[in-house]
């Protein structure tokens, strides 16, 4: 009997740094980073660690890290050790979404082509330059409708994401987790094209199903020096 296939936890995280980390002088500064820093690699040990800047984008966060890892409590280990930082006290997190990966049922009948990624148990970060991620909730009609009815709908959208194969789709799942039930992150360097894909979705039979798909959190790839670096 083949082995159960291993699916990740994920978390994206987002965080916030306080005015009065401004204010410290330079040398405080620079420590609170480095001790921070130092608290965030650790988690490289326990699964893939990207860093994201949202300075500029997204009002009330500054930073996200997007965490994977097997084991959901080296979540909870990883916001403990920065906590437990020099940048600790002047740290808050506005949002969290945490998810699992798991393989979708609608893909079976498709060529796996283009910026779908919705069969991966394993996410494999692009590392792209700009990644779009956001809380997505269905109705509860969705879920009454057949699996037949269900196909037709996905098959149009499916059928429209392979329209846009710059952008690379990451869908988690969150039913029991989190208050969503899913988390969609895309990843892409041409954020047009992006716009341009979420615009065609709307004008598909799917979109009658979703009752929240916001907040949505435009976020640009950064070595954790760098984002940090950004905020003074």
């Amino acid at each position: 009997m083949a082995e159960p296939i291993k699916r990740q936890f994920v978390s994206f995280s987002f965080y916030k740094i306080s005015e009065d980390f401004r204010k410290l002088a330079q040398a405080d500064r620079q420590k609170a980073k480095d001790s921070f820093i130092q608290a965030a690699e650790e988690f490289r040990k326990d699964g893939i660690l990207l860093c994201y800047s949202t300075l500029g984008f997204k009002a009330g966060v500054d930073l996200m890290l997007w965490q994977i890892s097997y084991e959901l409590d080296n979540f909870q280990k990883m916001d403990s050790r920065l906590n437990q930082s020099a940048m600790g006290p002047y740290l808050t997190k506005p949002a969290c979404y945490i998810s699992q990966t798991k393989r979708s049922s609608y893909i079976d009948k498709h060529n796996h082509v283009g910026g779908s990624e919705e069969s991966r148990t394993n996410i494999l970060p692009g590392k792209f330059k700009y990644i779009f991620v956001y809380p997505f909730v269905k109705s509860r009609e969705w879920y009454l409708l057949s699996k037949e009815d269900r196909q037709t709908v996905m098959d149009e959208h499916i059928r429209v994401g392979n329209m846009y194969p710059s952008v690379k789709l990451n869908t988690t799942y969150s039913f029991g987790l989190d208050d969503q039930d899913f988390v969609v992150a895309f990843e892409s360097d041409i954020p047009g094209d992006f716009l341009d894909l979420v615009m065609a979705l709307r004008e598909t039979v799917g979109s009658k199903y979703t009752v929240r798909d916001t907040p949505i959190y435009t976020c640009r790839l950064r070595e954790l020096k760098e984002a940090l670096d950004f905020l003074g």
